[in-house]
């Protein structure tokens, strides 16, 4: 299959099919993807949903996440992971790009590029990542303002509100403003940088009617736990939003290393992706036959001209 056949496509919205996988009973795990390729991988091994981290696109154009990239930048992560895998994907919106306004263009961009669910965050310009110190936020009313603006400007799309309260305001604080942005028009909840399993579990405690997603990312504030480990603490949806870009920039470490020690790649053959093994992931041979195919059907006959049907 490729998405280049129309039939192909999928006949419902990436938002209403992120929709109903958050209504299914287990966890929704969705592995970060940090470009096309790494979203074709996770497809095929199983995972139905992703998730487009502003860490891991800001890092593979070789820049700090500060809040740096534009919306059209975004989209273009967003097309290219879609196209490829076209698994619903849940994408990181930082603080919305702006103000109100600012936070339902990027809503009409992100859903028109062909993203199913965005989270924006209540930090303040420039943002930092998570689980760093001194986050600065806005208040709850203006991160509440901007949760019903995206949830105005959405058709289908799944808006899902992050506070970085915990960390500054405590457990109580994080989760009054959990509810209001909830009650603002948040369709589910991430509360970001919890440091241990009994924050997490209380959290859904005191907002036991709230979906909550919870964020495994490595070298963070969180302890590690597994998809089935917070889907028994109540959570209905989990990332590892960094992961792949982490592997794959330490094995591009690796033999940029190997090159400069010993002038080639053959140490490396056995850690590379092959030929063979690139073309399965990237369905060449399906674009192959494609493009076969079509040809062999519309191309006329040769030698046929106007004095022949004379």
């Amino acid at each position: 299959m490729t998405y280049l056949v129309g039939r192909d496509l999928p006949a419902t919205s990436a938002g209403k099919r992120f929709r109903d996988m958050m209504a299914r009973r287990g966890i929704l795990r969705m592995p970060g993807a940090h470009n096309g390729q790494a979203a074709l991988q996770a497809k095929d091994n199983g995972f139905e949903a992703l998730y487009l981290s502003g860490a891991a696109m800001t890092a593979s154009m070789g820049l700090p996440d500060l809040g740096i990239i534009t919306v059209d930048e975004v989209c273009f992560f967003i097309r290219q992971i879609v196209r490829a895998s076209g698994l619903p994907l849940l994408v990181d919106g930082d603080t919305g790009y702006g103000e109100t306004l600012n936070v339902m263009n990027m809503v009409r961009a992100f859903e028109d590029a062909g993203a199913a669910a965005v989270h924006i965050e209540d930090q303040v310009l420039p943002k930092k990542c998570g689980h760093l110190n001194d986050k600065k936020l806005v208040s709850p009313q203006d991160m509440a303002q901007k949760v019903a603006a995206a949830a105005k400007a959405r058709r289908d799309m799944i808006i899902i509100a992050r506070t970085d309260a915990a960390g500054s305001e405590g457990l109580d604080g994080a989760v009054a403003r959990a509810r209001l942005y909830y009650e603002a028009g948040a369709d589910a909840i991430f509360p970001e940088a919890l440091i241990s399993e009994e924050m997490f579990r209380e959290f859904v405690r005191r907002l036991p009617d709230v979906p909550l997603l919870a964020n495994m990312t490595e070298f963070g504030r969180t302890p590690y736990l597994t998809a089935r480990e917070f889907e028994e603490l109540g959570y209905a949806m989990v990332i590892w939003p960094v992961s792949s870009l982490r592997v794959a920039n330490k094995a591009q470490d690796e033999l940029y290393k190997t090159i400069a020690r010993t002038g080639g790649t053959r140490e490396m053959l056995e850690q590379m992706q092959t030929r063979e093994e690139l073309y399965r992931t990237l369905r060449y041979y399906d674009y192959e036959a494609l493009d076969a195919g079509i040809v062999a059907t519309v191309l006329p006959h040769i030698g046929h001209t106007d004095r022949d049907a004379a």
